[in-house]
C-alpha cells in the first residue's frame, strides 16, 4: 500500500464510502438454512451427545430427587423443591455435558478449525481490514496505550498497512472528549506509518451497537471485513492476521471469534477472576465451540466480521414497547450474531488461536453494575426469540443468555421453599386420620439418606468443570509453570472455589434484586466502566450491600430456630450473605491482591511471561497516564493549545441536517447560557456537562468559549 497522503494527514477520517444497513425484520423469514461449508463434521452428534446427555442426567436427577421427597406422600412444598430442582439441575447438567465436550475438543485438538494453525507461518493477507475501537468517557491514557501496542505489532508483522484503524468516540464528558482529541493527535505523531482515524458522534443512540452500525453506514464499503475492539482490549498482530486470512479464505463465514483471556487484574477480585477464566475458559471455549459449529455466538468485541454480512443482516429493530423491555437492544451481540446466522453466514469461535486480551471489573459492585444492563439486555432477548428465521442454536444461544440471569432467582426461591419444606417437618403435626385409615401417622418426610448422595451428585456434577478445567491445565506444561507449578496451582483452585462459594450467593441476591427491578420497570442506564483499583469507601459498601448482610443474618436465625443441622447445610449461603461487606470490602482492594501475587496465588502465564503486546500496552499506559495527569484539563487544555483547538474544529461532527435531524434543545440552550455569559468564569458556572459537551461540537458555541478564553488570559 502507498504512503499516506498529505490529506490523509491532515484528516481525521477517511473519504466516506457508504453501506446501507437496513433495520432487520422479526417478522420476515431467513435468506438461508441448513449446514454451511464451513460447518465442522459430525456436528449434529455432537449436539445430541451435549444436549441428550443433559435431557439424560437431568430425567436421572429428577427421578433421585422424587424418590427423596416423596416418602410419606407429596406436599405442596415438595413438589415446588421438586421442580425447581428439575430446573436448576438441568442448567447445571447442560454446563457439564459442555464441559465434558471441551475435554474432548481439547484432547483432540479439535479447536483447530477453519485452517487456522496458530502455530504456522503468518498468512498474506488481500484486502484491508478496519480496526474499531468503540469508547465512552474512558480514560484516553489507557485506550490509546492499547490501540498503539496493537498497531506496533502489526507493524512487527508487516502487516499495518493493511489495516485502517479508527477510534469511534461516544464519550459525553467534555473533558474526557477534549482529552480524547489530544491523545489521538499524539498518537498520529508516535505512529506517522499508520492509518489512523478518529470519529466523535453528536448523539450516541443505541449505545455500542449504533456506534458500529453508523460507522458501517458511512465507510463500511471501503473495508471487507473489520475488527471489533472493546475500550480495554489488547490482540496479538499475530492473532488479528490469522482472523483476517480465515475470513478471507472462507467465503461463508460472516463472524470469528477467538477467547479472550482476562488480564491485568490487580484486585483480589479482579486476580480471582482472570484465574478462573484462564484455568476454566479453554475448557468453557472449546466445549461451546465444539457443539455450536458454524451457529457459534458473538460477545461484542475482539472478533473479525465480514462487513457485507453485518451490514445487510445484523440492523437492529426497535423492540415495541416501553423500556426496560422495549427500545434499542441492549445486549446487542447475541442479537446480531443470531441475525448473521439467519442471513446464511456462519458465525465461529476458534478458541485455540491465542493472542486475544481483556481485563475484569475490579470490584463486585463494578461487576454488578455492568451485570445489571446485561441482565436487561438479555431479559429483552425474550422479545427477540419469536423472530422468523433464526437457527434453533441461536435461539439457544438467547435462552442460555436469559437463564444465566432468571436461574439467579430460581436459586433463591430454592432456597426458600427448601427452608419452608424444613420447618413444615419440624411443626406440621402428624396426620393420624387422613383420606385412607391408616394405624400409623403420615408425616411430611424425605428420605435423608438418598438426600445425601442426590446433594452430593449435584455437587459433583457443579464442581467437575472446574476439575477437568484444572486437569487440562496441569497437562499443559507451559500453562502449570504459568500458574506457578501444580502446588501453587491446586492451592489456587481451592482459594478461587471458596470465594467464588462465597460470592456466588451475594451475586445471586444481587442479580434477583435486578431482575425484580427490570420487570418493575426500571432502566438500567448507561455508565462508565472502571478498569482500575476497584477500592470504594466502607460506607458505600455498607449501602449498597446492607441488605445482603441483613438477610444473611435473618437467614442464619430461622435455619437454626428450625434446625441446627439446617444451618450446617446453609453455612456457605449464611457466610457469604452475612459477610458481605467485608467480604465487598478485602476483595476490591489492591492490596490484598498485591500479597496473593507476591505469593504467587491466583498467577496466570500472562501474567508471569507478558507477551509482548501486554508488556508494551502497560508500559505505554503508565507513561500516558501520567502525561495525561500532568496536562492541563478541561477547556484550558483545549484552549491552551492552538494546534488541538484547530484539530478540534476539523474534527467537529458535521452540522445538523434541518428536516431531518432533530432539533438538539439541550444545544439550543447551552448556545443561548453562552450568548448572555460576559466572563468565562459565567459560561462555566451556567452550563451543565450535557450543555459544555453539546456547545463543543457546535463551531459557534467554540469560537463563543474561545473568545471568552481569550478575555480570561488577557485579564
Amino acid at each position: 500500500m502507498d504512503s499516506l497522503t498529505e490529506l490523509d494527514r491532515r484528516s481525521a477520517l477517511p473519504a466516506e464510502t457508504p453501506l446501507a444497513m437496513p433495520t432487520q425484520s422479526l417478522r420476515q423469514p431467513g435468506h438461508q438454512s441448513g449446514l454451511l461449508p464451513s460447518s465442522p463434521r459430525g456436528v449434529a452428534l455432537r449436539r445430541l451427545l451435549v444436549i441428550g446427555g443433559a435431557v439424560a442426567m437431568t430425567a436421572v436427577g429428577a427421578e433421585e430427587m422424587y424418590r427423596v421427597v416423596e416418602v410419606g406422600g407429596l406436599t405442596v412444598l415438595e413438589v415446588g423443591v421438586l421442580v425447581l430442582f428439575v430446573v436448576l439441575f438441568a442448567w447445571i447438567s447442560f454446563a457439564f455435558t459442555s464441559a465434558v465436550g471441551g475435554l474432548v475438543s481439547l484432547l483432540t485438538h479439535g479447536g483447530h478449525r477453519l485452517g487456522i494453525d496458530p502455530s504456522g507461518p503468518l498468512p498474506v493477507l488481500s484486502s484491508r481490514t478496519a480496526l474499531l475501537l468503540p469508547t465512552y468517557n474512558e480514560q484516553p491514557a489507557r485506550v490509546m496505550a492499547g490501540l498503539q501496542a496493537i498497531a506496533e505489532s502489526l507493524d512487527e508483522a508487516a502487516a499495518l498497512s493493511q489495516f485502517d484503524l479508527f477510534v469511534l468516540s461516544d464519550t459525553t464528558d467534555a473533558a474526557v472528549w477534549i482529552a480524547e482529541e489530544a491523545a489521538f493527535l499524539a498518537l498520529r505523531a508516535r505512529l506517522p506509518q499508520a492509518r489512523l482515524y478518529y470519529r466523535r458522534r453528536r448523539n450516541n443512540t443505541e449505545r455500542k451497537s449504533g456506534n458500529i452500525a453508523e460507522w458501517v453506514s458511512r465507510f463500511g464499503a471501503a473495508y471487507p471485513q473489520m475488527l471489533v475492539l472493546d475500550a480495554d482490549s489488547v490482540m496479538t498482530g499475530d492473532a488479528i492476521i490469522r482472523l483476517a486470512a480465515a475470513i478471507e479464505r472462507h467465503s461463508d463465514v460472516g463472524m470469528i471469534q477467538t477467547l479472550p483471556i482476562i488480564v491485568n487484574g490487580s484486585t483480589l477480585f479482579a486476580r480471582t477472576q482472570q484465574f478462573a477464566g484462564r484455568v476454566y475458559g479453554p475448557l468453557i471455549a472449546h466445549g461451546i465451540a465444539w457443539w455450536h459449529g458454524a451457529e457459534g455466538n458473538y460477545w461484542g468485541h475482539n472478533a473479525m466480521i465480514r462487513t457485507i454480512a453485518f451490514a445487510n443482516c445484523a440492523g437492529l429493530p426497535t423492540l415495541p414497547g416501553r423500556k426496560p423491555f422495549g427500545g434499542h437492544i441492549l445486549s446487542h451481540d447475541f442479537v446480531e450474531a443470531a441475525l448473521v446466522r439467519r442471513g446464511g453466514w456462519a458465525v465461529h469461535m476458534v478458541p485455540a488461536l491465542a493472542g486475544s486480551y481483556e481485563e475484569s471489573p475490579p470490584s463486585l459492585i463494578d461487576l454488578a453494575i455492568r451485570d445489571r444492563r446485561w441482565c436487561q439486555g438479555n431479559l429483552q432477548h425474550a422479545g427477540v426469540l419469536p423472530a422468523r428465521g433464526l437457527h434453533w442454536i441461536s435461539r439457544l444461544h438467547m435462552l442460555t443468555g436469559i437463564g444465566s440471569y432468571i436461574t439467579a432467582p430460581l436459586w433463591l426461591l430454592f432456597l426458600i421453599v427448601g427452608i419452608l419444606l424444613s420447618l413444615q417437618s419440624r411443626f406440621v403435626p402428624p396426620s393420624y386420620f387422613g383420606d385412607s385409615r391408616s394405624l400409623f401417622p403420615i408425616w411430611p418426610a424425605v428420605d435423608p439418606i438418598r438426600s445425601k448422595w442426590v446433594f452430593i451428585g449435584t455437587m459433583a456434577v457443579l464442581l467437575t468443570p472446574k476439575l477437568l478445567g484444572t486437569v487440562a491445565l496441569l497437562f499443559r506444561g507451559a500453562d502449570r509453570r504459568g500458574c506457578g507449578g501444580a502446588p501453587r496451582a491446586i492451592a489456587s483452585l481451592l482459594i478461587e472455589t471458596i470465594l467464588s462459594g462465597l460470592i456466588a450467593p451475594i451475586a445471586m441476591l444481587s442479580q434477583s434484586m435486578d431482575v425484580g427491578a427490570i420487570l418493575l420497570g426500571r432502566d438500567s442506564g448507561w455508565r462508565t466502566q472502571r478498569r482500575d483499583d476497584g477500592g470504594l469507601p466502607l460506607r458505600h459498601v455498607w449501602h449498597q450491600y446492607r441488605p445482603h448482610t441483613l438477610i444473611g443474618i435473618a437467614l442464619a436465625i430461622i435455619a437454626y430456630l428450625v434446625s441446627p443441622s439446617l444451618l450446617l447445610w446453609m453455612l456457605p449461603v449464611v457466610i457469604g450473605l452475612a459477610c458481605a461487606v467485608p467480604l465487598v470490602s478485602v476483595t476490591a482492594a489492591a492490596a490484598p491482591g498485591r500479597v496473593f501475587r507476591r505469593l504467587g496465588l491466583l498467577r496466570i502465564p500472562e501474567e508471569q511471561a507478558p507477551p509482548r503486546v501486554l508488556a508494551r500496552a502497560r508500559a505505554l499506559h503508565a507513561t500516558l497516564d501520567a502525561e495525561e495527569r500532568a496536562a492541563p484539563a478541561g477547556l484550558a487544555q483545549l484552549f491552551a493549545d492552538p494546534a488541538l483547538l484547530a484539530a478540534h474544529r476539523d474534527m467537529l461532527p458535521p452540522p445538523r441536517t434541518p428536516g431531518r435531524d432533530a432539533i438538539d434543545v439541550i444545544l439550543l440552550i447551552g448556545l443561548a447560557k453562552l450568548d448572555e455569559a460576559t466572563t468565562l468564569e459565567d459560561a462555566v458556572a451556567a452550563l451543565d456537562d450535557r450543555e459544555t459537551a453539546a456547545v463543543l461540537a457546535h463551531p459557534h458555541g467554540v469560537d463563543r468559549l474561545a473568545a471568552l478564553y481569550a478575555d480570561h488570559v488577557t485579564k
